[in-house]
């Protein structure tokens, strides 16, 4: 660490705390806007910043109120445990003085949720769910850093090769333990410019994520939408499993979002992916589908707390007023598409959260309200496709016990009215 870097990185983390914009959005354009910075300085300057911000809830019940500059020094004293002999080139009389005063003050009886460096009204409604041994596990889980999951693209290669690939160019890669289609790669080497990535046979895809294919287990000649495309990694992954046959929908509100997936719709070697820009969940593109398909894909909007290992800013973005919208907008959507399913589809409701508002709250409030489906157990489909997990029945995957993202899914089966009807 020089001076210059840690000078560089105060700046960085001034531009950010305000943290009403993503931090990795406005940590970009802090590097687009410093340009004489090189990629070494770049590392560090990122690892530095998400790493306070990943201890920034302890940080702040330790230090109170104080500068960006402080803070970052409380994350390397402090949190770090660099010696104050190693700082001395940095810090100037008065952070001297301010770090002499901080380390002199007794600690106090530390809160749960700074235990859990989890916001407080986060922690508050997770605590029917865990108790305190459980919650701090969780909340630990989430502070740490992810690793990189990669999806392999099976219309394009087979997961020995790529793996062998991968290990060929020194990458510290292995076989994911849950996913059939996923490997996991230590650290964050350049993938991107590897040539697996170049040519399509890899997409970065977090293991958990991938998980949600094998729960809607499409067929090859199966008409499946996903109705919350987003830039498209799970729709790829559809794709993928549908060996590029039958007809798949991506459906997304943005138009930025869309447009993304094309490149990787191109990269990936599918021709049976339709992107389709669509107003609302109530569009009409969306009411000629009704009842017509086999597998819907419902990755609802969230609040993204599953996803704190790779977002932690998302613990001060994130707001119980917000939630509330959030829970709203999710309902509809699922209504919205459920209405696609036809007799004895299936949809899969998922979400990146942790909370329990947003998943099996939602899943209930549903089937009260539509008899016509019934919740399949997610233990069977893992059972049935070998997948190694305990699970009931819903998918409910954690850092700390899975070594993913938080991830909720339930699945859902449209009754066969028909042969209902008919056995009546």
């Amino acid at each position: 660490m020089t001076p210059y870097q840690f000078q560089q990185a105060v700046q960085a983390l001034s531009i950010i705390l305000p943290l009403t914009h993503p931090a990795d959005v406005n940590l970009s354009y802090f590097f687009r806007n410093n340009g004489q910075l090189g990629q070494q300085d770049r590392s560090w300057i990122a690892e530095s910043v998400f790493g306070l911000l990943r201890h920034k809830i302890w940080i702040d019940w330790r230090i109170g109120k104080a500068t960006p500059r402080q803070q970052l020094i409380a994350y390397f004293r402090l949190v770090k445990g660099l010696p104050q002999r190693e700082l001395q080139g940095i810090l100037n009389e008065s952070d001297m003085a301010w770090l002499q005063g901080i380390m002199s003050q007794p600690a106090g009886e530390m809160p749960l949720h700074v235990k859990a460096e989890l916001p407080e009204w986060v922690s508050e409604k997770l605590k029917d769910q865990f108790n305190e041994e459980q919650l701090i596990a969780l909340g630990r889980g989430l502070k740490e850093a992810a690793p990189l999951d990669l999806r392999v693209n099976t219309i394009k290669a087979q997961r020995p090769q790529v793996l062998a690939a991968l290990l060929k160019s020194q990458f510290p890669a292995e076989i994911s333990p849950l996913s059939p289609f996923g490997i996991r790669v230590q650290g964050k080497p350049a993938i991107n410019r590897h040539p697996v990535f170049l040519y399509g046979e890899v997409e970065v895809q977090d293991e958990g994520s991938q998980l949600l294919g094998v729960l809607l287990a499409p067929k090859r000649h199966d008409m499946v939408v996903d109705f919350c495309a987003g830039a498209g990694g799970k729709t790829l992954l559809l794709g993928a499993m549908m060996a590029s046959q039958g007809r798949l929908y991506a459906f997304d509100i943005s138009e930025k979002r869309i447009n993304n997936l094309r490149p990787r719709l191109k990269r990936s070697g599918l021709s049976n992916v339709h992107p389709q820009l669509i107003s609302s969940e109530n569009d009409q593109r969306i009411k000629r589908l009704a009842g017509k398909i086999d597998r819907v894909l419902v990755d609802a909007p969230c609040s993204g707390l599953g996803t704190l290992r790779r977002n932690p800013d998302l613990k001060w973005r994130q707001t119980p007023d917000g939630l509330a919208e959030i829970i709203a907008r999710q309902q509809s959507i699922l209504q919205s598409a459920s209405r696609l399913v036809k007799p004895g589809g299936r949809l899969v409701y998922a979400t990146c959260s942790i909370l329990p508002e947003e998943n099996q709250q939602q899943i209930e409030r549903f089937l009260e309200n539509n008899p016509a489906f019934t919740l399949t157990p997610v233990k069977e489909i893992l059972e049935q496709q070998h997948i190694p997990l305990e699970m009931g029945d819903y998918l409910q995957l954690y850092p700390h016990l899975h070594q993913t993202d938080g991830f909720f899914a339930a699945v859902l089966t449209r009754t066969n009215t028909a042969a209902t009807e008919k056995a009546s």
